[in-house]
């Protein structure tokens, strides 16, 4: 959530930034809209200072009117109280409804995007900026996607999902359930390696805890909700563990704080259907290790820059062509600031697949968790980063495309010490 003192002291800029998140003009409107409220949440706040304070002023005198004979002034004072009690009760209901509706309108309203993000619609949109250097691997005809080479090798089992649960729940088995598992102890050791402390958090969040990250109120469609509880299922690590230090307070020394979590992830994925979403490539749950930083601002594109090297690390070892792109306006998420996708070269779909998002959402987050660090004297919002590494759906399908052969599917040298097999025949 933005500050509104920002959205005060920076319109120009605010303006800007919705724009290259194709607000129109009429949607922009909702800046004046947010001055004004907090004009009146300003204006009613002195109110009630002044209110109080001259009842604080009026209840002291009423004793020193009564030691000196003076009844009638007491009296008139304590009327006067009476007044300013009845008046300040209304102010407090008046600016607790206008701070409400205030904080309503900043949950409407994304981050500012950083400047070298591009203008842009959709995904079409979207700069290249680092593309693969060599030519991609051509399998020829002959070659299967990964919904066929599960069937060939008993993998995975998607109508065994829909009979347990329903469409989009994966059942690994045999050897695909062992790949799985090596994949997360690969990219989970990796972390570790890289200096981040590995968390188990729940499975399920609370809605301070949803609210705080950015998926509510933004995307509830999007998340499984449990209403007998009040819970809802995690879309992905970064919400219960960066809310670890929510309404924290840290110390310029505490930084970095780097964490990694794996954890099965859930989306509804509401209207998607087709062939690019066959097999693997879009699924309602999936396992996913993720990293999460939290910065001294200052700090926080350097870092932002150390987790795109970190995922890099991990493609490489895996041996799957890659590109990076950096997302535009229109493609970004509502908290970002700055996006970068990871996608795979997907050899018999022939086509990119989305395996990782970086991001740095500045003090989006930390504004709405109040997550804070000591500077001097006064206390400054801390900025938050998160990036999937890796997501294993996807990464699953690329390595049993890219690595096809007539003997079976080759395991990357990385991962054998995983798996425990070199090949899947």
């Amino acid at each position: 959530m933005l500050q509104i003192s920002f959205i005060r002291e920076s319109k120009d800029r605010v303006i800007e930034g919705l724009k290259r998140r194709n607000f129109k003009e009429d949607d922009l409107k909702i800046v004046d809209d947010l001055i004004a409220l907090d004009d009146r949440r300003r204006s009613l706040q002195t109110e009630l200072d002044n209110a109080l304070a001259e009842r604080n002023t009026m209840s002291k005198a009423i004793g020193e009117l009564m030691k000196a004979g003076k009844a009638d002034e007491a009296t008139s004072a304590r009327n006067r109280v009476n007044e300013l009690k009845g008046a300040s009760d209304q102010l407090e209901v008046q600016l607790a409804e206008s701070t409400a509706q205030l904080t309503t309108l900043l949950y409407k309203v994304p981050n500012i995007p950083h400047e070298s993000v591009p203008f842009g619609v959709s995904a079409e949109d979207n700069d290249i900026y680092k593309d693969w250097p060599q030519p991609l691997p051509e399998l020829g005809d002959q070659a299967q996607p990964h919904w066929e080479l599960a069937k060939k090798y008993n993998l995975f089992d998607l109508e065994l999902g829909v009979k347990l649960t329903g469409a989009g729940f994966p059942v690994y088995r045999g050897k695909g359930a062992r790949l799985q598992r090596a994949l997360i102890g690969f990219f989970l050791d990796a972390a570790a390696e890289a200096g981040y402390e590995e968390i188990q958090p729940p499975l399920m969040v609370n809605e301070a805890s949803a609210t705080a990250t950015g998926q509510l109120p933004d995307k509830e469609g999007q998340m499984y909700y449990i209403t007998e509880d009040d819970l809802y299922l995690i879309p992905t690590a970064e919400v219960p563990v960066t809310n670890i230090y929510r309404d924290v307070i840290l110390d310029e020394s505490d930084f970095p704080i780097c964490m990694t979590g794996y954890t099965p992830c859930f989306r509804r994925e509401a209207g998607s259907y087709g062939a690019h979403v066959r097999g693997l490539n879009r699924v309602h749950q999936f396992d996913k290790v993720e990293i999460v930083r939290i910065e001294h601002p200052d700090r926080s594109y350097d870092a932002l820059m150390g987790m795109l090297a970190h995922v890099e690390g991990l493609l490489n070892k895996l041996e799957l062509p890659y590109r990076i792109l950096r997302l535009c306006g229109g493609d970004m998420g509502f908290a970002s600031a700055l996006t970068f996708d990871f996608e795979v070269w997907s050899a018999a779909q022939k086509r990119w697949l989305e395996v990782s998002s970086v991001s740095n959402f500045e003090t989006f987050q930390s504004n709405r968790m109040k997550l804070r660090f000591r500077d001097g004297k006064n206390n400054r919002l801390a900025h938050t980063l998160n990036g999937s590494a890796l997501a294993l759906a996807r990464i699953v399908a690329a390595l049993m495309e890219n690595n096809q052969t007539p003997e079976g599917i080759v395991i990357p040298s990385a991962l054998r010490p995983y798996t425990g097999f070199d090949r899947i025949s």
